[in-house]
């Protein structure tokens, strides 16, 4: 990645570079990413903690190319895979040109904000504190709001955007870009992401296995892709692309609650993963899924390293 903070000084010149959102869990950093992108490369739920990987993004403009990079939420680590989430967050705020720091307008500011505000005022890095979620709350309280949160730091800007409504995300873009060093476009004009499609995959995959469980296992599920099977090129219009994916769990308790009453859940699961997995690849897709109980996975390094973490 680029080192943060040389803003190139040419006018008119093409910028590039990297920004990342920051904010506690469930500030709406990932949804904000894939609206900015215009498609779902971020996993997104109502439940904190939901992203595990670094996502990137890449938002194309005539004048500029923001590459985007979507971090876990800053949190109070329990477990071995929380620390290293937490490391995760920090080495990717070293190495950016501009850091978006996420508040939800639907929430007082917090300890958690002021503790994560804290930590990037030592940053290179030009911070803007991005006001989200402005389509739940009416005017009067976004203006208070909006003056709370410019008295928390000693922010380059504030900008309220809501990504559901999509209101004022083309001014945020503009903001961020301003704040790119000038320099080549760094990705192929045609890249939106460059998350490997089988982590995609294993995202949507864990997306639609979490839907259901809302507080009884939000961080207890991993899913690992075994295999992709691609049909011929010659296969024709009707051709199945199959997948094999293990839902891993740490409980055989927690295994009967995925599978569900007589495999309910499961069948749920792999019908919602496989609307957004053919969404993904743009083909017919066939899913096969099984639930594995990993013991303690989240605790153990031998276990997390081969899930990816």
């Amino acid at each position: 990645m680029s080192g943060a903070g040389h803003r190139g000084t040419g006018v008119g010149s093409f910028r590039a570079g990297f920004a990342c959102f920051v904010g506690r869990p469930n500030a709406g950093k990932s949804t904000l990413v894939n609206a900015i992108v215009g498609q779902k490369i971020a996993i997104t739920s109502t439940r904190p903690q939901t992203t595990r990987h670094v996502v990137r993004g890449v938002v194309h403009r005539p004048d500029a190319q923001l590459v985007f990079v979507d971090t876990p939420g800053l949190h109070k680590p329990k477990t071995v895979l929380g620390e290293r989430l937490n490391d995760l967050v920090r080495q990717t705020w070293s190495e950016v040109d501009v850091i978006g720091l996420c508040l939800p307008a639907d929430e007082e500011i917090g300890r958690g904000d002021r503790f994560i505000t804290a930590e990037i005022a030592e940053l290179k890095a030009p911070v803007v504190a991005v006001v989200t979620k402005t389509d739940l709350v009416g005017k009067a309280e976004l203006a208070q709001r909006l003056v709370e949160v410019s008295q928390l730091g000693d922010f380059a800007e504030v900008v309220p955007v809501s990504a559901v409504s999509g209101d004022q995300l083309d001014v945020l873009v503009d903001v961020l870009a301003t704040y790119l060093p000038t320099s080549p476009q760094l990705y192929p004009s045609d890249m939106i992401t460059d998350e490997p499609e089988q982590v995609l995959i294993a995202e949507l995959i864990r997306e639609a296995a979490l839907e259901g469980v809302r507080d009884e296992l939000p961080h207890s599920i991993a899913v690992l892709v075994e295999e992709i099977q691609r049909p011929d090129e010659d296969a024709g219009p009707r051709a199945v692309t199959k997948i094999y994916a293990d839902v891993y769990v740490e409980r055989p308790s927690q295994k009967a609650i995925v599978i569900g009453a007589g495999g309910s859940r499961l069948r749920e699961v792999g019908t919602r993963a496989r609307g957004e997995i053919e969404d993904l690849l743009d083909t017919r897709v066939y899913l096969d899924l099984h639930v594995r109980v990993a013991k303690d996975w989240q605790r153990d390094p031998r276990q997390l390293r081969r899930l990816g973490f």
